[in-house]
């Protein structure tokens, strides 16, 4: 059963819950539009679903609602990023504006960072290049729950990565996609819903392919894009792997095994390789390749062409960032739908901190 509701009331709500925990009015408003952007963008499983989840982590002390977010390198075109455990809805952008103040100087901007949070969806920080003709990257690593192809332990998180291209006529192109077959929160949604997992979204504890949503409770793992080593699951785990490396790694975040999880009851890893969890942005100026006016009229064509790809019958190709941009109009117009246990959560929340919801 599903309960809708407006925007306004639950960007409002989130603000509100996000100052109680100390944020920062500018900290409180910046991260609830983060987040509410995932559900508006119709992605359920990012959104205010995930709010007790950063109450859970802050009351933990894993979560500063205060931080002082700093450069602690630099180039002229890169910069190493030290979250000092803020909110990832908070210190992501700090970062993707980083990448595009660097881009703007010096044709293209990127940006690892440390000891950081979950940062929502990976889409919303980067299409905050589009306004600057920029194309705009992010990507973050996360708590293991991928097995990699023929493994049994989990080594790495669902590691999205976003890639947004400017267009002129035509909305931009966005692709915002994990490195798994499913994100893990497909599965939370599918768990509140009480249906099956799909083949080739996870595996058992013994690698056996597995359709049951609460698999990970019982030592079960996430399995990279593609499922199976016959359809590409080692591409997957490239993907991931690639996520991870510059993410973290590269920044001095905790990698693989090491990476904190999203969830409070869990203990942290012990003999920690780094710092938090990690990001990674990049910000490229389309003038620094052709200008920008002509670039975005050949995406225009670009987009023009595929959206009419002759499609099988009953479909319609689309374009990365089309069902999301829809998404978006029909939310903000008739509300977002929660699911009841996402609803019993915030009023919950709504108790513990004395608030209306």
């Amino acid at each position: 059963m599903e309960q809708n509701f407006s925007y306004e009331q639950l960007v409002h709500f989130t603000r509100k819950v996000f100052s109680l925990m100390g944020c920062p009015d500018d900290h409180a408003i910046l991260a609830s539009n983060v987040l509410l952007a995932a559900d508006a963008r119709g992605i359920d499983s990012h959104g205010v679903a995930r709010l007790s989840g950063y109450v859970r982590l802050w009351e933990a002390g894993r979560i500063n609602p205060v931080p002082d977010i700093k450069i602690i390198h630099q180039t002229p075109s890169t910069a190493t990023v030290d979250g000092d455990k803020g909110l990832g809805l908070v210190v992501a952008p700090f970062a993707m504006k980083v990448a595009i103040e660097k881009a703007a100087l010096v044709g293209s901007g990127w940006v690892s960072v440390k000891n950081s949070n979950h940062f929502g969806i990976a889409g919303q920080h980067a299409m905050m290049a589009l306004e600057q003709d920029m194309i705009g990257m992010a990507m973050t690593n996360a708590s293991p729950l991928v097995a990699p192809t023929f493994a049994t332990e989990r080594m790495l998180g669902t590691n999205p990565i976003a890639v947004a291209i400017p267009a002129d006529r035509q909305p931009p192109f966005v692709a915002d996609f994990a490195t798994t077959t499913a994100a893990n929160g497909k599965l939370e949604i599918l768990q509140r819903k009480e249906h099956e997992a799909p083949i080739g979204w996870v595996q058992d504890k013994d690698g056996h392919c597995s359709t049951d949503p609460n698999i990970l409770k019982q030592g079960g793992a996430l399995l990279p894009l593609g499922g199976d080593r016959d359809h590409g699951s080692h591409k997957g785990y490239c993907l991931g792997a690639i996520v991870d490396i510059f993410s973290a790694v590269l920044s001095g975040a905790n990698y693989g095994p090491w990476a904190p999880p999203f969830v409070s009851f869990l203990p942290l890893p012990p003999n920690p390789v780094g710092e938090g969890l990690g990001h990674f942005f990049g910000a490229m100026r389309v003038d620094g390749f052709r200008p920008a006016n002509e670039f975005k009229s050949h995406m225009d064509q670009w987009i023009e062409r595929f959206r009419n790809t002759e499609a099988v019958d009953g479909k319609k190709v689309l374009i990365p960032g089309d069902p999301e941009r829809e998404m978006e109009a029909i939310r903000m117009k008739e509300g977002i739908p929660l699911l009841a246990p996402v609803v019993k959560d915030l009023k919950e929340l709504a108790s513990k901190f004395k608030i209306d919801f």
